[in-house]
């Protein structure tokens, strides 16, 4: 039986990374948000919003899966996971911080060694 994280590595090799929200780039919404680092989804999977499952792709060429984010959203009143490729230590704090000052509650689970 595949585990948590071997069944998210499977989505992530069998799925194309959509990177609709490059860094730098606003919310489509909410153009006073600004993406600090590159934001998408895998296509052809469900997140808990009803669409792809969510990716931060950060710096790091080599795009290991070492981490998930999980939120919830009191406005958008919805729970769900992303998944951080390639982001460095710092990369990751600034994810938290991101969803954290947009009052979206959210923790950092790093995948066990």
């Amino acid at each position: 039986m595949p585990t948590f994280w071997q069944t998210l590595d499977t989505f992530i090799e069998t799925s194309k990374i959509v990177i609709d929200r490059p860094k730098g780039s606003p919310h489509p919404r909410y153009p006073n948000i600004i993406y600090p680092l590159d934001y998408g989804y895998l296509e052809n999977t469900t997140g808990g919003d009803g669409d792809g499952i969510d990716i931060w792709l950060g710096s790091l060429t080599n795009h290991i899966f070492d981490a998930i984010v999980c939120s919830a959203d009191q406005y958008k009143r919805d729970a769900e996971i992303k998944i951080l490729l390639g982001c460095t230590a710092k990369e990751k704090e600034i994810i938290i911080h991101f969803l954290t000052h947009y009052e979206v509650g959210a923790i950092l689970i790093e995948r066990p060694k």
